[in-house]
């Protein structure tokens, strides 16, 4: 990690909301932890089983604030730890990452001028290292920044503006979409800051397929994402059907150009190889079979999630605004 003179220990809480079955990663993640405490406050929000939750508090002791999640309505537990870091928070900043994000100390400093007098900043994350299913998984990050902006794995919060709003709804999947759209309804500003890249570390591959599904079902949150991901089986089956290879070039052509903008945009040269634009027709394929799926799960009752099932993906930004004059 890159360090700060110890005069500049940063005005920020990092929360960090966990939930382990298995500690395979926690080497990883405690000399991780290990070098952000000496930047930045930081809380563990730990939702793991008793076992490991103790094993937990023993390999990092006193070095962070080490809690249980605090009860909060929803089937999503991430939205539970989220809510209980903010609340304990010893700063009006807070950053809220996933266990696989790896901030560094000038990142952080970075992202602290770059919120300035807003609510929510969004950064840009990207895979290290990069196994063939991050690569595969960078072309939906390439499209989405090419569309607009990525939504990573950690967000940039001003605690106040989270309170004010009350929290956030932690009956839907795609959570930091929630929690972004809540603190505009509320009247809060969003920074979106794609050129200020944070590592993460990619999943295994058993855990990437796993979200495949999931993934697609977030597209629920975006309706017009939807309608248009959920348009390419028919078109492709309906080329095949006619033996018809130009719509099928020309929709795998879109997809490199669109990911080749998100890949050149914002300082993106740097961190993307051009070869990684060509993921982007594999992704798109994927996605549009998935759509289906999470079509038929959405009609089945909701996409299952740790022995339930969440029906929303997100709420409209504009019943939140409603929501929020009452």
């Amino acid at each position: 990690m890159n360090t700060l003179p110890p005069a500049q220990r940063l005005d920020a809480e990092y929360v960090l909301p966990l939930r382990w079955e298995r500690d395979d990663d926690l080497e990883d993640l405690t000399t991780y932890l290990a070098d952000l405490v000496r930047h930045v406050d930081v809380t563990v929000v730990d939702g793991s089983p008793d076992e490991v939750f103790a094993g937990h508090a023993q390999r990092w002791g006193s070095r962070v604030r080490h809690v249980r999640p605090e009860r909060w309505p929803g089937a999503n537990g991430k939205v539970a730890g989220v809510m209980t870091g903010v609340h304990l928070a010893r700063h009006e900043v807070v950053v809220v990452a996933d266990d696989d994000v790896r901030w560094d100390a000038r990142q952080l400093q970075e992202s602290l001028a770059r919120l300035g007098p807003a609510d929510v900043l969004r950064v840009q994350n990207v895979f290290a290292p990069a196994p063939w299913h991050a690569r595969w998984d960078t072309g939906r990050i390439l499209v989405n920044r090419a569309l607009g902006s990525d939504y990573p794995g950690t967000l940039v919060v001003r605690r106040s503006a989270l309170l004010r709003a009350g929290g956030y709804e932690g009956d839907v999947l795609f959570e930091n979409l929630e929690l972004i759209r809540t603190v505009r309804a509320h009247g809060g500003t969003e920074v979106r800051a794609d050129d200020l890249f944070v590592e993460r570390r990619p999943p295994s591959a058993a855990h990437f397929w796993s979200q495949r599904v999931r993934q697609a079902y977030d597209s629920f949150g975006q309706p017009p994402r939807l309608v248009a991901e959920s348009a390419v089986l028919p078109v492709l089956l309906w080329a095949l059907r006619r033996r018809r290879a130009a719509p099928v070039l020309a929709l795998l052509s879109a997809a490199v150009l669109v990911a080749w903008h998100g890949a050149t945009r914002a300082g993106g040269r740097a961190h993307y190889r051009p070869v990684s634009v060509l993921w982007a027709p594999v992704w798109l394929l994927e996605r549009g079979v998935c759509s289906w799926v999470a079509l038929v799960l959405r009609l089945r009752g909701g996409v299952p999630y740790r022995g339930r099932r969440i029906v929303r993906a997100a709420s409209r930004e504009s019943a939140l605004r409603r929501r929020a004059t009452l």
